[in-house]
């Protein structure tokens, strides 16, 4: 080929039609979406094609137990994709390592996608070191499913509102009980309320620029008594999610009246329950130390990959996602909150009676510590109240363990904290 022919080979399109017409080369973007999402989202990818005719969204479904190994093992790769759905607590660990493109940008020029919309603790998981990594896809907390018959039958015609409340309630309903009832289903597989009552206090988890632990703190000491303390009244049986043979039915059954879990428990309980209790059950906030408490924030967000060649296209696949209307739609889909204000407002989830709480309790979500380490810390904190449940070792004993074990986590960010602050 002669060097007229190479750079024509360079700059005439490579596609042409059948009348012999320039044609433009369609852009493909790679999507991996994980669990339920995957599979719902083509169909709201088909709103998003016809807008943009000429890009193509190809969608990889990963099964939740092996996505994070697959996106680390994608970057060690270089193999990420163009776009994805980041579970939150991932966030800082793929953000640490650059695999993420900043969005501040991109959000401050868009017409589609305003922060002050978003309800501000899920928005503030996305926010590493004052850069924005990720848009908020859906979002979900844990809060208070009970029993209203159950504890109407105690005395109580309304939720806790809270601890000291809440103790009262647990502690009639048990006085009520059948023997081996309970009063609140708490396995001990599960860390999610324990961290949850220790967001409500004025202490925060960890200490010293997150390099040390932080669970010996008057806060955190006391959060961890009031949850300790619902086993040691019997209040909770001694037992993880996999001693007990069917929540749904075990919760119509009478075995206990609380139970705390998430938004995609509402459609397992109408579905599971039987008619006979389908009128008997409601959702409520979390109780705090003096009122309506705190959560942590979790579901997924909408993230840009830094090594993505096709970055205008993804913000604009990431910009139709995040409409109000597409959000109402993924809630339709598979029960995922919207985390925009707007999405809730004028539509049936609105009016619905058990979503009511979890609007309220998006109002007090905040952000898990935002380490890579946080999920290893959080297993650290369930062990530790399972050697008190479970073990009697003393409270004071526990909590100066897990502070030390999570320190051994975090020797490694402690150091690199320590030397850039030691830098000129």
């Amino acid at each position: 080929m002669n060097a007229f022919a190479r750079l024509a080979s360079l700059v005439l399109p490579r596609a042409r039609g059948a009348g012999g017409g320039a044609r433009a080369e369609r852009v493909t973007l790679r999507f991996w979406a994980i669990g339920r999402e995957a599979e719902v989202v083509p169909v709201l990818l088909a709103e998003f094609e016809r807008l943009h005719p000429g890009v193509h969204v190809e969608v990889q479904a990963l099964p939740l137990t092996a996505a994070h190994e697959k996106l680390l093992t994608a970057f060690a790769g270089d193999a990420l994709p163009d776009v994805g759905q980041l579970g939150n607590t991932w966030l800082p660990e793929l953000a640490t390592l650059g695999a993420l493109e900043p969005l501040q940008a991109r959000i401050d020029a868009s017409p589609v996608i305003d922060g002050i919309d978003y309800f501000e603790g899920i928005w503030d998981t996305n926010v590493m070191d004052g850069r924005l990594y990720g848009v908020p896809w859906y979002v979900d907390t844990r809060l208070v499913f009970y029993r209203t018959d159950l504890l109407g039958a105690a005395g109580f015609d309304a939720p806790p509102r809270d601890w000291a409340e809440w103790s009262r309630q647990l502690a009639a309903v048990k006085e009520q009980a059948k023997p081996g009832d309970y009063s609140i289903l708490l396995p001990l597989n599960e860390f999610e309320l324990l961290v949850n009552l220790g967001v409500q206090q004025a202490d925060p988890l960890l200490r010293d620029d997150a390099t040390r632990g932080n669970f010996e703190s008057p806060g955190f000491r006391r959060a961890f008594g009031y949850y300790v303390d619902m086993y040691r009244n019997g209040w909770a049986p001694p037992m993880s999610d996999t001693q007990i043979s069917n929540v749904w039915d075990e919760f119509a059954n009478g075995f206990y009246a609380f139970y705390v879990t998430g938004p995609w428990n509402v459609g397992e309980f109408r579905r599971r329950l039987p008619a006979s209790v389908q009128d008997d059950w409601m959702t409520a906030p979390l109780p705090g130390p003096d009122g309506p408490g705190a959560a942590i924030g979790g579901g997924s967000s909408l993230v840009m990959f830094h090594a993505s060649r096709h970055k205008d296209e993804v913000w604009q696949l990431i910009e139709v996602l995040s409409r109000p209307e597409q959000q109402q739609r993924l809630h339709e889909l598979c029960g995922d909150l919207p985390p925009r204000r707007s999405a809730w407002q004028g539509t049936a989830l609105a009016s619905d009676r058990y979503a009511k709480a979890f609007r309220d309790q998006l109002e007090r979500v905040v952000a898990a510590p935002k380490i890579p380490e946080w999920e290893r810390i959080a297993q650290e904190v369930r062990y530790a109240a399972e050697r008190t449940v479970r073990g009697g070792e003393p409270i004071e004993r526990s909590l100066a363990g897990l502070d030390a074990r999570v320190d051994a986590i975090l020797a490694k960010r402690r150091w690199m904290v320590e030397r850039r602050q030691a830098a000129p």
